[in-house]
C-alpha cells in the first residue's frame, strides 16, 4: 500500500534512536501518522517544524499499519512566527487543535484548505485574528458542532439576535430569550459578519467558540481537555488588544 500527498506537519515524537513518528494533516487522507527514519539528523530535523508544508509519500504492507514516510519540505512557516509571539501562539493553537479534534484517516479536504490558507497568513497581525476565529467556526462545523446563527431558535425571526444557546449553538433573539436570557451566551456581531472586527470583538467571538469546544467537542472526544495552546493564543491576543 502506498500514496503520495502534500500536507501540514502537526507534530512529531521521537521513535527509537534516530526516527520519529510524524502526525500530518493532508487533504485526501486527513490526519495520518507514519514513521520517518533519520528524522533527528542535522539535515532533516530543521525542516520538521510544526506547520511546515511537506510533500509526503507513505508506504506500508497493509493499509492499517502505521507505515513509513518519506518527505520533502515545500516551505517552512516557522520564519513567519519568529519574533512574533502572537503568530507563534497562533501556529501552535492551530496545529494542536487539528490534532485534538480530527480523527485519524478521515478526509476533510475543504477544512484542510482553510487551514492551509490560515497558516499562510501568519504574521499578518491585522487580518489573522479574524481569520482564526472564522477557522474555529469551520472546525466546529466539520466536527458536528457548528453554530446556527441564521435565525432565532424560538421565534424564527432574523433580526434582533442577541444570544446563543449554550446547548444547541442556535441564535436567540431578545424577545425569544425572555427570562432565560441570563443563562444564554451573548452573541457578538462579529460571529455573524457584522460590526467591527477588532481584537476585542474577535475575543468575544472566541469566548463563544471556546465554550462549544470545551463543553461539546471535548465531551464528544471523551472529556479530553482542549489543548492549552489555544488558551495561550487567546491570552496573547488579549494582551495585544489591551496594548500590553
Amino acid at each position: 500500500m502506498e500514496w503520495r500527498d502534500q500536507g501540514i506537519l502537526l507534530g512529531l515524537r521521537r521513535h527509537g534512536e534516530s526516527s520519529a513518528i510524524l502526525d500530518v494533516f493532508t487533504p485526501q487522507r486527513g490526519r495520518h501518522a507514519g514513521v520517518l527514519r533519520g528524522a533527528t539528523s542535522r539535515k532533516v530535523a530543521p525542516g520538521l517544524q510544526p506547520g511546515a508544508q511537506l510533500d509526503i509519500a507513505w508506504r506500508a504492507r497493509l493499509e492499517d499499519h502505521i507505515g513509513t514516510f518519506t518527505v520533502e519540505p515545500v516551505r517552512s512557516r516557522a520564519a513567519a512566527a519568529l519574533g512574533d509571539r502572537l503568530a507563534l501562539a497562533g501556529l501552535n493553537a492551530v496545529t494542536a487543535l487539528v490534532a485534538f479534534a480530527l480523527p485519524e484517516r478521515e478526509p476533510h479536504p475543504e477544512f484542510y484548505h482553510r487551514t492551509e490558507q490560515l497558516l499562510d497568513l501568519l504574521g499578518q497581525t491585522e487580518v489573522w485574528p479574524l481569520a482564526y476565529l472564522r477557522w474555529e467556526m469551520q472546525l466546529l462545523n466539520d466536527t458536528g458542532f457548528g453554530l446556527d446563527l441564521s435565525a432565532c431558535a424560538v421565534t424564527g425571526q432574523k433580526e434582533g439576535l442577541e444570544y446563543v444557546s449554550p446547548k444547541t449553538g442556535r441564535a436567540v433573539s431578545a424577545a425569544g430569550a425572555g427570562e432565560w436570557a441570563p443563562r444564554l451566551l451573548p452573541l457578538p456581531p462579529v460571529l455573524r459578519g457584522e460590526g467591527d472586527a477588532g481584537d476585542h470583538e474577535v475575543l468575544q467571538g472566541l469566548a463563544v467558540t471556546g465554550h462549544f469546544m470545551a463543553h461539546s467537542l471535548a465531551r464528544e472526544l471523551g472529556e479530553r481537555p482542549v489543548p492549552e495552546a489555544r488558551a495561550r493564543f487567546v491570552s496573547r491576543l488579549a494582551r495585544l488588544a489591551d496594548g500590553v
